[in-house]
């Protein structure tokens, strides 16, 4: 029997991506067992066309960029990947090989983080194309991190670099010369899930950073109920972004409040500086202490002479 154009859609793209659970995307619901000894993590992000990501993107970057800024979210919990829904709303006339290649994209992150999917939906839209993904993990009870529990006196770390994805986009939209660093660090997040995992006993408060730096160091210090102070001169930058910053010493706004960095900010206590160098190590994922936590509210941005450093906007907001 030939199948409707949909249901043959989902068996030639997404069916060899299916895990076990998702009965083959044949039935309307999957079927999973929790791990024994293990709490469920569950996170969901939308991207848009031209809001996300660029509609001229490669279709493969697009489904890799969906999948890792769910991972990120599960890495800023401290867990571990487990399967994943996704709905997909591709524009009217999509090309095959566009969704093929889409799919193609998620199966290489399947491979390297080591999940499947587990079900979804699939629907044409007039546009624009939109994508939305529910992510499972799991984690040991009562070992999750969460944004809050940061305290005055705590120091305030970040992984990897900061500024790249929002250069990045500028760079692709002419703002900035082109960069192939800065191009692929927009197009592809890293989910630090590795040190996620490592921060469990270590962290006292970990979000990841998606609306920039300064907006999100705000959500972790409120959630803590205290303050935060920000060091500008010590936030990390790839050599792409420094000279991106000598040229245009203004795009330092960009860099602290631009998102798209999915790196992950956390509060640890100063006398655990040494376990938290340790697990960057171990899992070969650079940190870098930026700030401390203070008594009060709301954060507070230096210079490298200690002068308070005024934003234009603190992040990212889809309603503002």
């Amino acid at each position: 029997m030939t199948l409707p154009p949909e249901f043959a859609l989902i068996a030639r793209h997404f069916r060899p991506l299916a895990g076990a659970g998702a009965l083959d995307l044949t039935d309307d619901a999957a079927l999973l067992d929790a791990p024994v000894g293990r709490q469920l993590v569950l996170a969901a992000d939308a991207m848009v066309a031209g809001v996300h990501f660029l509609p001229d993107d490669p279709p493969e970057t697009i489904g890799r960029k969906l999948l890792r800024v769910n991972l990120s979210d599960l890495a800023a919990m401290g867990a571990a990947p487990l399967g994943y829904l996704m709905t997909c709303g591709f524009t009217q006339g999509t090309p095959d090989a566009w969704i093929a290649a889409f799919a193609e994209g998620l199966a290489a992150d399947q491979a390297e983080f080591g999940l499947a999917v587990l079900g979804g939906d699939t629907v044409a839209t007039p546009g624009p194309a939109s994508f939305s993904l529910t992510i499972l993990g799991t984690v040991e009870p009562g070992r999750a991190l969460r944004r809050a529990g940061a305290r005055p006196g705590d120091d305030l770390w970040v992984s990897g670099t900061v500024g790249d994805g929002a250069l990045g986009l500028l760079a692709l939209t002419g703002r900035l010369p082109s960069d192939a660093h800065l191009t692929e660090r927009y197009r592809l997040p890293r989910p630090r899930l590795a040190l996620g995992q490592a921060l469990a006993d270590l962290a006292r408060a970990c979000m990841d950073v998606s609306d920039g730096l300064a907006q999100d160091l705000g959500h972790l210090a409120r959630a803590g109920g205290c303050a935060a102070e920000l060091w500008a001169a010590e936030v990390p930058l790839s050599a792409s972004a420094r000279l991106a910053l000598a040229a245009q010493p203004s795009l330092l706004a960009c860099v602290l409040s631009g998102g798209d960095d999915y790196e992950l900010l956390f509060a640890a206590r100063p006398e655990e500086r040494h376990r938290v160098i340790s697990a960057s190590q171990a899992t070969q994922t650079p940190v870098t202490r930026i700030g401390r936590f203070l008594d009060g509210d709301g954060v507070r941005v230096l210079d490298g002479q200690g002068t308070p450093i005024t934003l234009p906007q603190s992040g990212w907001s889809h309603f503002a």
